[in-house]
């Protein structure tokens, strides 16, 4: 539908007020409101996030196209039953105790939110139990930790064996990520999987939690 086209492309250039006027619209004529989120929103959000990759458009770009997406879920909220969005999965993501970076893990959570994910976004400095404890409450299925200072890493091992200790293992997946952390180390200390940047770790979440 070229509404639908035209919500996408308004998205990708950043287009805040269009995007929120063209699902207005779309509302409007009656448009299914999943097909204004998969075929419109999340669809414009996923050319963003493969022109990312190929280094055609840079961080600003992203962060616009965000913003739009944003604008245009928040007027599609009300249509949904229980005010709850469709979603592939619910994330509660977090950068470790010790650790205040999170330009990083900010950028993972807009890409998943633009790959349809629900996520949970816990902040900067995240003792363990709180990922245990939010993961619990939303059902969540995967539990991402950023990590920039080598100090900080432990703090993923941590909260590893808390999922372990407290019986979540194989209900909640963990996938790590960071300047310093790698798939050796993810390896070593038992994590699902290991993301070397915000496109990748979509690649891997979608992995974990599509069922067998």
């Amino acid at each position: 539908m070229d509404l639908l086209r035209r919500i996408s492309e308004a998205l990708q250039t950043g287009s805040i007020e269009k995007v929120a006027t063209l699902t207005k619209q779309a509302i409007e004529e009656k448009v299914v409101p999943r097909d204004i989120l998969d075929k419109g929103l999340i669809a414009g959000m996923s050319v963003i996030g493969d022109r990312y990759k190929k280094h055609e458009i840079f961080l600003p770009e992203v962060l616009l196209a965000a913003k739009a997406m944003y604008a245009g879920m928040d007027i599609l909220k009300p249509m949904f039953l229980k005010d709850e969005m469709p979603t592939l999965g619910r994330v509660v993501i977090g950068t470790v105790q010790g650790d205040i970076h999170d330009i990083g893990k900010n950028l993972v959570g807009i890409m998943l939110r633009g790959a349809g994910f629900r996520v949970i976004d816990l902040g900067k400095d995240v003792p363990p139990e709180r990922f245990i404890e939010v993961a619990k409450k939303e059902n969540a299925e995967v539990i991402g930790m950023s990590a920039l200072l080598t100090t900080t890493m432990p703090a993923m091992k941590k909260v590893i064996e808390l999922v372990k200790k407290e019986g979540l293992n194989g209900k909640v997946k963990t996938i790590i990520g960071g300047a310093p952390v790698s798939a050796e180390y993810a390896q070593h200390i038992g994590a699902d999987a290991y993301a070397y940047d915000s496109i990748n770790a979509v690649d891997c979440i979608r992995g974990l939690v599509q069922k067998p």
